[in-house]
């Protein structure tokens, strides 16, 4: 796994390149890029999947950018699911953006933000968009 340093010598983010098969989780607090196989589950803040990357385990990251293979659940802030990808599993998402031609079997649920405000009417509900889901379809 390369890592390619910031001027501070902090991490800014981390490679795992097509050549490396790594069996367990991962955790990371930047940004991960894949190309690689992984036989287990990834945490980061950032993901970002390469087209011949396969993923078999569950992703939670807050943002994920996937154009390879997966085989598991993924929970996302934000979610971009490119053409090439093809994902086994249920999508958790905040926003969600599909390029046309990507393959998803299984359930899409919206994630409720942690933030929003309970004692709301409903009034207020049907004018705030905040809580709405977003969903782009990108061509």
């Amino acid at each position: 796994m390369a890592s390619k340093p910031m001027a501070n010598g902090s991490s800014t983010f981390s490679v795992i390149g097509s050549d490396v098969t790594i069996k367990g989780n991962i955790s990371a607090s930047t940004e991960l890029h894949v190309d690689g196989r992984i036989e287990g589950d990834i945490r980061c803040a950032s993901l970002v999947q390469g087209e011949g990357s396969v993923v078999h385990g569950a992703i939670e990251a807050e943002s994920a950018r996937l154009s390879g293979t997966v085989v598991g659940s993924i929970s996302a802030r934000e979610l971009v699911v490119l053409r090439s990808a093809r994902i086994e599993g249920d999508v958790h998402y905040d926003a969600l953006t599909i390029e046309q031609g990507a393959e998803v079997e299984g359930r899409f649920a919206h994630r409720v933000p942690e933030h929003r405000d309970v004692d709301q009417t409903a009034g207020d509900k049907a004018a705030s968009a905040e809580g709405e889901p977003k969903l782009t379809l990108a061509s």
